[in-house]
């Protein structure tokens, strides 16, 4: 069987934290798929990341910060599709999400943020005449359905993604704007690194996969491009895990 393969010559796709991990991935097939692809990162010029970054446009942006946030959505002249990517998981700063404080900035990172930057972007995307509507995608978690007790801030976060989507989807379907999610489970990345490296954790999280192995951020990507795609046109409001059947799995 042939690759599945997209065509997306002509839109407009802005990735937040499009420089590494599930953000990368996601990037690289709108851009292999033929879009004009934007993103963003934490470092001042795309030069100072070791991937190769120039086949895309780069933007500097701190998604905890509302005023670069802002000025992101300002420096955009069109946008078809938003991929609401960008955050972290603060343990693997060595923080510890049960401070308050703590708790709060991954709340404001992965949550507000993510609202944030669609709500600076939706004039946009209600502009756009893309096949099948604009898109915002927000990039939900396996900490979205249970307790995972070392990210609490995270999983608060990641389960109030859920509702966003549900209540931005109900309010911009009348301006032709779709959002959607996606859940992904426990996927390779340089965030995730330390947590592969843990036989403890990897083990047990194996053993209840179906598939029998861990996710790939390409694993991720191409599902978001199919719910953007035209094949998904009259699908908004809902969140669509990737996880190798981790969730139904006793």
């Amino acid at each position: 069987m042939s690759k599945v393969t997209f065509d997306y010559s002509g839109a407009h796709v802005l990735v937040t934290g499009g420089t590494s991990g599930i953000g990368a991935a996601t990037a690289a097939a709108y851009r292999d798929a033929g879009a004009d692809v934007t993103i963003t990162g934490t470092r001042g010029s795309a030069g100072e990341y070791d991937a190769d970054l120039s086949g895309y446009r780069y933007l500097p942006m701190n998604i905890e910060k509302g005023a670069s946030i802002d000025a992101v959505a300002a420096a955009l002249p069109r946008l078809d599709i938003l991929i609401n990517n960008a955050g972290m998981a603060l343990p693997s700063l060595g923080l510890d999400e049960y401070e308050p404080d703590v708790f709060a900035r991954a709340v404001n990172m992965l949550l507000i943020g993510a609202f944030r930057m669609a709500r600076r972007s939706v004039d946009l995307l209600a502009q756009s005449k893309l096949a099948g509507g604009a898109s915002v995608i927000g990039i939900a978690s396996m900490s979205s359905y249970f307790g995972i007790p070392i990210v609490p801030g995270y999983g608060a976060a990641k389960t109030g993604l859920l509702g966003l989507t549900r209540a931005l989807a109900v309010e911009w379907g009348p301006r032709n704007v779709r959002v959607n999610a996606v859940a992904a489970g426990l996927t390779q990345s340089k965030m995730t690194a330390g947590t592969f490296a843990e036989e403890a954790w990897t083990a047990p999280t194996l053993q209840r996969t179906p598939l029998g192995r861990l996710g790939v951020p390409e694993d991720i990507a191409q599902p978001i491009l199919f719910l953007t795609s035209p094949g998904a046109a009259w699908v908004t409001g809902q969140t669509l895990p990737i996880d190798g059947g981790y969730t139904v799995s006793g």
